[in-house]
C-alpha cells in the first residue's frame, strides 16, 4: 500500500491511514520549516516533492491512497472567510484536485476544519445571475465545491465530521472529513474488502456534550463524557505572552468592550498556566515522587493526583492518557526570560502523537512544534474517520 501526503503537516493523515490500511508513506509534498524537519526525520526515504504548485506529476511515483488537508484559512471561522476561491490558500485545492486527476488513486482522503461546511466557493455551476453559481448568497458551499470537483473526475466520496474528543482526547478539534474512490469500477472503489484489515475499528468514546467543556453533565447517564475540555492548540493563540490575570483582564474588557468575550475563544497558552507546573505525583501508583525519583512516604488515593495537576479538565486528561496509552507530560516548561511557557511534549501529546514525534526532531523550535499541533490532525481521529467512511462505502457495495 503505497501512500502520498499532500500538505503534510507532521504526517497524521499518513499515520492515520496506516493505523486502519497498513502500508507505507513513499513521498510527501511540505513547504513549511517545521514539517519538512519532522517529514525527514521520520521517513527519510520519501522525497518531498516541495511546492503543490510546481510538481510534475507525471514524474511522480503513483500511489495507492493520497492524503491532503489543504490550507483551512480562507474557510476557517476564525479567518476572513474568504472561501474556497482561486488566489486564496484555500483555493489550493484545485492544485490537489489536479494531483487526482493525474495520480487516479484508489483512495483519496481529504481533511478540514468545520468551515469547509460553511464557507462560500468558487463555481462555474449553472453561470447565471440568479443560480448558485454566481449569486454571492448561492447555497453552494467549500465542500460541495469540493464534492463536485471529484465528482468531475470521476470520483464517489462519503465524508463525516468527527471531534478529536469522540477518539478519547482532551480537546475538541472537529474536522471534515471525505474519502472518495473511483466510480469507474476500480477494484476498490466497489468494496472496502478490497483495502485490506488495519487496527483501526471505528469505535468512538461517548461524543462530548455541549456542556462538556464547562465540566457538567448534560444527559446524566454513564454513557455522558463529563469533565472539561482543554483549549484545541491553535497556530495563533492569543494568549501567548499573556500572563493568566493580564488575560482575564483583557477579556473582560473585549466582553465589556464587544458583549462577545475575546471572539477568539479560550486560550490553552493561559489555562496550562493556571495548572500546577511542577507535577510531582505518581498516579498510576498512587504515591510520591520527589524530582530525584526517591518515593515519599506520601500514599494518596488513586485519582487525587490527576484533580490535584489538572482541576476541571482532569477528568479529559485521564481519558485521554486512558485511550492514547500515554500518561500526560508536565503542561509548561520554564520560559527562556523567566517564567513558564507552554510545553511542546504535552502540545504534542494533546494531538495523540507518539511520544517524541516532533519534539524528538533535531532543530525543530518551540514555536514550530506549537504551529504544527495547531494546524496538525489527531492520527487516531483520522483512523476513526477514515475506518467510518469505509465501512459506508461497503455498506453501499454490498
Amino acid at each position: 500500500m503505497r501512500i502520498g501526503e499532500l500538505f503534510a503537516g507532521y504526517g497524521g493523515l499518513g499515520m492515520g491511514v496506516k493505523a486502519v490500511l497498513g502500508g507505507e508513506v513513499v513521498w510527501v509534498s511540505e513547504i513549511e520549516s517545521g514539517p519538512r524537519k519532522v517529514l525527514a526525520h521520520r521517513y527519510p526515504d520519501a522525497p518531498n516533492l516541495g511546492d503543490i504548485t510546481a510538481v510534475d506529476w507525471s514524474q511522480v511515483e503513483p500511489v495507492d491512497v493520497l492524503t491532503g488537508g489543504f490550507p483551512c484559512q480562507d474557510v476557517s471561522t476564525a479567518g476572513k472567510r474568504a472561501g474556497l476561491r482561486p488566489g486564496t490558500r484555500s483555493g489550493l485545492w484545485q492544485h490537489m484536485a489536479y494531483a487526482v486527476d493525474q495520480l487516479r488513486p484508489g483512495l483519496v482522503l481529504i481533511e478540514n476544519v468545520r468551515g469547509l461546511l460553511s464557507a462560500e466557493a468558487h463555481s462555474d455551476v449553472e453561470p447565471c445571475p440568479w443560480c448558485v453559481g454566481d449569486d454571492a448568497d448561492g447555497a453552494l458551499r467549500a465542500l460541495g465545491a469540493v464534492l463536485g470537483d471529484l465528482a468531475d473526475l470521476g470520483y464517489d466520496a462519503v465524508w463525516c465530521g468527527l471531534r478529536a474528543a469522540d477518539v478519547g482526547a482532551a480537546h475538541g478539534r472537529f474536522r471534515v472529513f471525505v474519502a472518495a474512490f473511483p466510480a469507474d469500477g476500480h477494484e476498490w472503489g466497489r468494496s472496502a474488502r478490497g483495502w485490506g484489515t488495519g487496527s483501526a475499528d471505528g469505535r468512538l468514546l461517548p461524543t462530548p456534550t455541549s456542556r462538556d467543556h464547562k465540566g457538567r453533565n448534560q444527559r446524566n447517564d454513564t454513557t455522558c463524557l463529563t469533565g472539561a475540555l482543554l483549549p484545541t492548540p491553535a497556530v495563533n493563540d492569543m494568549g501567548a505572552g499573556k500572563t493568566p490575570g493580564e488575560w482575564d483582564e483583557w477579556t473582560d474588557a473585549m466582553k465589556a468592550r464587544h458583549g462577545n468575550g475575546n471572539g477568539n475563544g479560550p486560550s490553552l497558552n493561559i489555562e496550562v498556566q493556571r495548572l500546577l507546573p511542577t507535577p510531582g505525583v505518581a498516579d498510576s501508583t498512587g504515591g510520591h515522587h520527589s524530582r530525584s525519583g526517591e518515593r515519599s512516604d506520601e500514599l494518596l488515593l488513586k485519582g487525587i493526583a490527576h484533580h490535584e495537576q489538572f482541576g476541571d479538565y482532569a477528568d479529559a486528561i485521564a481519558r485521554h492518557e486512558h485511550a492514547f496509552g500515554h500518561s500526560a507530560p508536565d503542561p509548561t516548561e520554564p520560559a527562556p526570560r523567566g517564567g513558564r511557557r507552554l510545553s511542546c511534549h504535552f502540545d504534542e501529546w494533546l494531538m495523540g502523537l507518539p511520544s517524541g514525534w516532533i519534539t524528538d526532531t533535531p532543530d525543530v523550535t518551540h514555536n514550530e512544534t506549537l504551529r504544527m499541533c495547531g494546524n496538525g490532525v489527531v492520527p487516531a481521529q483520522a483512523a476513526a474517520a477514515l475506518a467510518w467512511c469505509l465501512s459506508q462505502i461497503e455498506a453501499g457495495a454490498a
